[in-house]
């Protein structure tokens, strides 16, 4: 695998080759001081050109980066957006392991959002055309303290949609309950869970993408309570799974609210959790409404 040295070596290298090429900026991971380093680090660059026109019609020019094992087009998808005459970009997956992340941008585009992200470096400019930037940081990413209209939103998404992975795992439709988990309700508890780790950190912290590093500041034993929350396709694991994710939200909802001076609704968590328990041991068979059914317990 070819070395981080070598690798900035070749994306200057291509740079200072193709007149085509005005500057060099990366962002991402890599310029984070915080993020942990490791082999799959990618390299988000961007070059910074006249045209981009000639880079995207002779690609073979990409092949100087290194033999492709696979790559993706994010700009060529119909479903997407795309500024081609901006900004055009290829994933280029290495066969060393590598893999860079790169884009070509006009001058007037990365003039107008080189400063989007603060997680940016200046690696190369041959006529000085970029503006100056502060020193890279993540500061944008840190977890950001909540208002208390925030709090209370998200404490309602989160029990208001466990009714869905309630209905969802008394029919059995565990593809529709692992999307509402993961993408719905998990959401709302990563929310809660990073606001916490927020308090400890004064703020001054990021837990990354898909809060990946909530157990840099999460106790052992608390964190281990939040990956018991992920199930696969048994129902009963993820019955249990999903009101581990309702304790483990209610304390985490409890500290912030009593940290931050904010109140906390106990009478609708309560509800809520009380719905998903007499549904978990509803009969298939059930014909009668669940006013009656609530009532006879």
């Amino acid at each position: 695998m070819r070395s981080e040295k070598e690798m900035y070596q070749l994306l200057l290298d291509i740079a200072n080759a193709d007149e085509r090429i005005l500057a060099v900026y990366m962002n991402g991971s890599r310029t984070n001081v915080n993020a942990p380093k490791d082999i799959f680090q990618d390299y988000d660059v961007v070059y910074v050109v006249r045209e981009t026109r000639s880079f995207i019609e002779d690609r073979n020019w990409i092949c100087n980066f290194g033999t492709i094992l696979y790559m993706q087009y994010p700009d060529e998808s119909p479903d997407e957006p795309s500024d081609q005459e901006n900004i055009y970009g290829w994933l280029m997956q290495f066969d060393d392991g590598n893999r860079i992340d790169l884009h070509v941008e006009s001058v007037t585009h990365a003039k107008e959002h080189i400063q989007d992200d603060k997680l940016c470096r200046i690696l190369l400019d041959k006529e000085h055309l970029l503006p100056e930037i502060p020193e890279a940081t993540d500061e944008d990413y840190h977890v950001k303290r909540p208002s208390e209209a925030q709090f209370q939103a998200c404490t309602n998404e989160f029990w208001w949609c466990s009714n869905n992975l309630a209905k969802g795992l008394w029919r059995e439709e565990m593809p529709y309950v692992q999307d509402m988990a993961n993408f719905v309700v998990r959401k709302q508890l990563e929310k809660m869970l990073s606001w916490k780790v927020g308090i400890k950190t004064d703020f001054q912290v990021s837990v990354g993408k898909s809060a990946k590093y909530l157990y840099k500041w999460l106790d052992t034993e608390e964190y281990q309570s939040y990956l018991d929350t992920y199930f696969g396709g048994n129902t009963e694991e993820a019955w249990s799974a999903v009101l581990r994710m309702c304790d483990l939200f209610e304390c985490a909802s409890k500290y912030v609210a009593r940290e931050l001076g904010y109140s906390y609704n106990v009478e609708e968590g309560k509800a809520a959790r009380g719905f998903l328990e007499h549904v978990r041991k509803l009969p298939k068979n059930a014909g009668r409404g669940l006013s009656d059914l609530l009532l006879m317990e």
